[in-house]
């Protein structure tokens, strides 16, 4: 027994000393009071392991960290500098760096000097702007490099594709400690673009490709127009890889018009998606997805959809069309049967339906769209001494208005940011009953960061919503507002908040809604992280719900890190149990819950 504790205390000394002598800098700095300068020069250094194992050995160490020192120093703007290597008396012998930074010196008189024929004045006015060298300023190495990308990023934006740095002249002057830098750039020629070539041989049409071009023939090379060509054919879902480019100069036109290059790889004609899903109230689900890319030759993609559940059961068909007559605009045809089965009615039917959603900048979308469904409702009503069923038969024309802003900084794991979305539904049903009312709808949520690497976040939900012109129980059980459950208030069941049937535990839905969502979400690892949350909801018979309509659910959550976002698991109590009400909800999900 001492042997071993002997052998692994030995071990742990050895392991600590060899941790420590592995943090040793190769040299000791002194004469350096700024701080963040001495800290810059420590990193520089190559770290040692062993301390030198003699005086030649101390001296290389200390001329090996003096040229790192002096490398920081230039890039910091110290010019005048004294670096003194030295070794130390000491037994082992130890590298030291005297080091007397200096003044910093400054920039002054930034230049640009054109190689050739300079752009047109309104070009050399704005390269000079770009540059963003203040007169005074501490003349660093990265700031210069960093003007000299600047000004030819900002020459090429503007039509020269060919512009380019040549050698660059740096003036120190030790006399006043200044830095005098003269950028020199060729500009080329004004740069104008020809049409879209197609290089590989795809499923895409070329004059689809083409149409997607944000430019005309004989206009002036833009580089966000390449980009933008390039993001729209990414945002179809359809390629692999897509690479857009401006062809060299070699490949210009008789007229001088350079074509912009497209390279598209086609994902694979079809795809197969298989789920299956179980919750202890609902009881298990499955559904199939067939997927067809690119059958029309212009990006588009064919759903068929089957799925199987207690809640949800349909087939369904959507054929999606992405820059349907003009760019960022998708229009979407869908038709389905459908069976939707739960604690307050029972629906059959069939939907036809026309989307289309245009996104007007890069994270505002619209969408208009109308939809006819012919279905038979059936839904337990109160009467004396009981309930009954009734069964319906309607023919509902919807129309759709929605508009969603996101500026969030992730779809499956905000960490900053907000989003808002509104949604109007005007509504017309003919059959036993004939009727038009607006379904209006409206959603924010909010994201805090907190602390280093936002591993602590606050979000925040809110939804609202009211049936205008509407009234109970001549609105059909199917078009009601109802709360409770994964995507609402958790810790109830799936329409369990808000007013039931006579003294059955069957929920009634209403015609106005209020949800609201409190979540502390904390990473404790780089895969890791937990939740505590509260919901809460109403659903009520008039404009808008009384405090009796209101239930709220606690809980607690853990979050694991898949790369692409988080796997969810919820468990969630609800505080106002009430007949029927589980004792506790668990929900797993991919992605946070708002």
């Amino acid at each position: 027994m001492r042997k071993r504790f002997a052998l692994g205390a030995t071990l742990a000394i050895l392991l600590i000393a060899g941790h420590a002598s592995a943090e040793e800098p190769a040299a000791t700095v002194t004469g350096v009071d700024d701080r963040s300068l001495r800290e810059a020069i420590q990193r520089a250094m190559t770290q040692s392991k062993i301390p030198p194992r003699s005086r030649s050995e101390a001296r290389r160490r200390a001329r090996d960290a003096g040229d790192q020192a002096v490398a920081v120093l230039r890039a910091e703007g110290y010019y005048a500098y004294v670096v003194e290597p030295e070794v130390s008396e000491a037994n082992p012998p130890r590298a030291i760096l005297k080091i007397t930074p200096g003044p910093v010196f400054v920039f002054a008189d930034p230049r640009l000097a054109w190689s050739g024929a300079a752009p047109d004045e309104g070009v050399v006015q704005r390269a000079q702007a770009a540059m963003h060298l203040t007169p005074g300023a501490p003349g660093r190495a990265a700031d210069v490099l960093g003007a000299e990308g600047r000004v030819i990023a900002q020459v090429q934006q503007l039509g020269y594709a060919d512009a380019v740095a040549e050698p660059r002249e740096v003036i120190v002057d030790h006399a006043d400690h200044t830095v005098r830098p003269t950028f020199k750039i060729a500009a080329g020629d004004l740069t104008r673009v020809d049409g879209v070539q197609v290089i590989t041989q795809g499923r895409s049409s070329l004059e689809w490709v083409q149409r997607l071009a944000p430019w005309k023939p004989g206009d002036v090379y833009e580089p966000d127009d390449v980009a933008e060509l390039e993001r729209r054919l990414r945002d179809t879902g359809v390629y692999d890889t897509v690479s857009v480019a401006l062809a060299p100069k070699e490949k210009a036109t008789a007229d001088g018009l350079r074509p912009i290059m497209v390279t598209l790889a086609d994902r694979k004609a079809h795809t197969i998606e298989l789920g299956a899903g179980y919750s202890t109230t609902d009881g298990p689900g499955v559904d199939a997805k067939w997927i067809r890319y690119n059958r029309l030759h212009r990006a588009d993609t064919t759903t068929l959809t089957a799925r199987l559940a207690k809640l949800d059961s349909r087939l369904e068909a959507e054929l999606a069309l992405p820059h349907w007559r003009r760019s960022q605009q998708t229009l979407k045809l869908n038709t389905a049967i459908f069976r939707d089965n739960t604690d307050a009615y029972l629906e059959t039917g069939a939907h036809v339906g026309v989307d289309l959603t245009r996104r007007l900048q890069p994270t505002i979308y619209r969408t208009y769209g109308v939809s006819l469904d012919l279905s038979q409702i059936d839904s337990p009503t109160a009467v004396t001494g009981g309930t009954a069923n009734v069964r319906q038969n309607f023919a509902t024309l919807t129309t759709l208005a929605a508009y969603a802003w996101d500026r969030s900084d992730s779809v499956l794991d905000p960490t900053r940011g907000w989003r808002v979305a509104f949604r109007g539904e005007p509504t017309a049903l003919t059959g036993d009953i004939t009727m038009a009312f607006v379904k209006a709808q409206a959603q924010g949520s909010a994201y805090l960061p907190f602390g280093e690497g936002a591993r602590t976040v606050l979000a925040a939900r809110v939804k609202a919503g009211q049936i205008l012109g509407g009234t109970m129980p001549e609105v059909p059980a199917s078009k009601r507002f109802y709360a409770g459950g994964g995507g609402s208030v958790r810790g109830y069941s799936y329409q369990a908040i808000g007013p039931r049937i006579g003294t059955t535990s069957t929920p009634q839905g209403g015609l106005s809604l209020l949800e609201s969502s409190v979540e502390l979400r904390h990473r404790f690892t780089d895969h890791w992280g937990g939740v505590a949350f509260i919901d809460a909801g109403a659903v009520g018979v008039d404009k808008w719900p009384n405090g009796a309509d209101f239930g709220v659910g606690v809980g607690l959550g853990v979050r694991y890190d898949l790369g692409f976002g988080p796997i969810r698991a919820d468990f969630a109590v609800p505080i106002d149990k009430r007949q029927g009400d589980p004792a506790f909800q668990i929900y797993i999900s991919i992605g946070q819950s708002f």
